[in-house]
């Protein structure tokens, strides 16, 4: 017999599966296309050509204009390893079309343990993703109109609100609102670069002018260290990359398919931008100055400071803001992986009607909001923390792979497999250099956030593990038997709601019993005397039980007797049926006493005993 799986019961009702053949399953009109899937899933790649480029020429610049000339080298290395990591997530499409990346394959691959340190790493850069990206689209709008710097944090979290809220209504959504922003970032860099190439020289320097230079004099030689700085710098322009992989069941059947030619598509763009502006970079023999981004001073030199140059700048600012959206697609897809794997709670296993993770999505919202109070809606805090914890996936994930191709060993593994190996060596000489440069920057953080991370899965696990054992699953229980049934009632006053409770009772149980809690007070006493009396006047056939309660509680009394009563009946299924109101309008139920959430409370509290609510439902037009 097949073992029952824990998973389904958490995740929800099974989806149809993707056949890549035929008519589409139902729902795939909320799942993603091609296109669809670079604007829902790339906008933290495309937009990093704001920063990468310029993360180079600023650690470049300390070795003066000789410095400057290892621009275009450097970044062909960049270029390279992204060829690598295309190649191998392409790969990993492939082999693991239900999502998880670097999650999925060290699972199976490297162990559990090193699985969930893939997945914490990229939790941390996702969450950071969002964070980094709104600040800096904010920073951009800032510089544009510096009178609303003093609103930054607010306008981060309205962008956050935004984003959130797209997001919310599906990943389809999504992709179609940002489709447009995307094209006209790309569309305006590849001009920018087609246009600059054409060009002898800068066709205008205003934007740069009456800014001091960052550029450093004297130096004559470039170390490898400096080398390896301004590769690790620029390599911050890589992240996102991943992100495909992570959210392959967000794409339209056939959806390996799909998401590989996204990500091939990514590639290409990401990689024709970053080697094109390190190109402009050289053409125009850029300086980096204060104030004014690398990619800035380039339009201005390509297109002159005209419409052109605005455009490029307001698409940049847009972008980057939106590039939250990638943390978005992949995030919430990751995590219900972990939820269905009892590494999460299994709430972020579901899905909404649009085939959204709507847990995963508020929750990614939540902490990167509380990051950016925190931050201040500085970006500079945040960019230290920023593409540690994915390098560490990719490497993982490389290692991960040449264990898959070694095992399955399909026709040109070795091949495959020493792609991987080659890539694994450079991501992981990559994380441990970007470590190590940023780690005093406040990049232990990372560091020390990582093995808790792994330490709060770990403990999840533990518990539904527990909560398995207690509960049997995977086994075939006995058949069910019929017990005894006690059946009680706590009521404080004859009314329609009363009968109806006891009514509801005597159908579910063996034995009713109402139960009352009177108080020693005088003014209590009478109260319950009249009800005693209402009580033997009514008749309903089902006994008054009176507990005493000195301290006017309700709760205690009621949890006590009820554990008394599952004492005395030690082979009897012992339910407490809890009569409530339910007003016809929202306002209304703040006019209500709360008794019945007080029982129900203690009862479950302090027994074992079935709690049943019972909800009587006022209609506006009740009499």
């Amino acid at each position: 017999m097949r073992k029952p799986s824990t998973a389904g019961q958490a995740s929800g009702a099974e989806e149809p599966p993707d056949t890549g053949v035929g008519t589409p399953a139902a729902g795939d009109r909320h799942r993603l296309t091609a296109l669809q899937g670079l604007a829902a899933l790339s906008l933290d790649a495309m937009a990093s050509v704001a920063y990468g480029p310029e993360s180079i020429v600023l650690v470049l610049a300390a070795a003066g204009a000789y410095g400057m000339g290892f621009t275009l080298p450097v970044t062909l290395a960049i270029a390279a390893l992204l060829a690598v990591l295309v190649a191998s997530y392409r790969q990993v499409i492939a082999a693991f079309p239900d999502g998880g990346g670097s999650y999925a394959v060290a699972k199976r691959h490297l162990g559990r343990r090193t699985s969930l340190v893939a997945a914490a790493s990229l939790i941390l850069d996702y969450v950071l993703n969002v964070a980094v990206s709104v600040t800096a689209g904010v920073a951009a709008l800032t510089s544009a109109f510096p009178e609303l710097y003093g609103e930054r944090v607010w306008i981060c979290l309205g962008i956050l609100v935004l984003v959130t809220a797209v997001n919310l209504r599906g990943v389809v959504e999504s992709a179609k609102a940002f489709l447009v922003p995307t094209a006209v970032f790309v569309g305006s860099i590849l001009a920018m670069v087609v246009v600059g190439l054409f060009r002898d020289g800068p066709v205008s320097t205003a934007s740069a002018a009456g800014h001091a230079s960052a550029l450093g004099e004297g130096a004559t030689t470039v170390g490898a260290l400096l080398l390896l700085k301004a590769f690790a710098a620029g390599c911050s322009a890589l992240t996102g990359v991943e992100a495909v992989a992570n959210a392959v069941p967000s794409f339209r059947a056939p959806a390996a398919r799909r998401a590989q030619r996204t990500e091939v598509a990514l590639g290409a763009l990401l990689g024709v931008m970053l080697i094109g502006l390190s190109i402009l970079i050289g053409r125009f023999h850029l300086q980096p100055v204060e104030g004014v981004t690398v990619l800035a001073q380039l339009a201005d030199a390509s297109f002159g400071h005209n419409l052109a140059f605005y455009v490029v700048q307001f698409a940049t600012m847009v972008l980057l803001a939106l590039a939250a959206n990638t943390s978005f697609g992949g995030l919430p897809v990751l995590m219900s992986l972990l939820a269905r794997d009892n590494h999460l709670p299994h709430v972020f296993a579901l899905k909404a009607d649009r085939q959204v993770h709507r847990h995963g999505v508020v929750w990614l919202a939540l902490v990167s909001g509380l990051l950016l109070v925190f931050s201040g809606g500085d970006t500079n805090t945040l960019v230290p923390l920023f593409a540690i914890g994915v390098f560490i996936g990719f490497t993982i994930c490389q290692v991960g792979m040449v264990l898959h191709w070694y095992g399955e060993r399909p026709r040109g593994w070795q091949a495959k497999a020493a792609l991987n190996g080659f890539g694994a060596l450079l991501t992981g000489v990559s994380a441990v250099v970007v470590t190590a440069t940023k780690f005093t920057e406040g990049a232990w953080l990372i560091v020390v956030a990582l093995p808790l991370l792994v330490l709060g899965f770990e403990k999840v696990h533990r518990a539904y593990t527990e909560i398995g054992e207690r509960l049997e699953l995977g086994r075939v229980p006995q058949a069910p038997q019929r017990s005894r049934s006690v059946v009680v009632v706590p009521v404080s006053g004859l009314s329609r709601l009363t009968c109806q409770a006891l009514t509801a009772a005597r159908s579910l149980g063996d034995e009713v019993l109402a139960v009352t809690v009177i108080h020693p007070a005088p003014e209590d006493r009478q109260i319950a005397d009249a009800l005693r009396r209402d009580w033997e006047l009514w008749k309903p056939g089902v006994e008054l039980i009176e507990v005493s309660s000195e301290t006017r509680s309700l709760g205690r009394p009621l949890s006590a007797y009820v554990r008394k009563l599952a004492q005395t009946h030690p082979d009897a299924q012992v339910t407490v049926l809890i009569p409530e109101t339910e007003p016809a309008h929202l306002w209304q139920r703040l006019l209500q006493n709360q008794r019945g959430s007080v029982v129900a409370h203690a009862v479950r509290r302090d027994t074992d005993a079935v709690i049943c609510r019972l909800r009587f439902r006022i209609t506006a037009d009740a009499r």
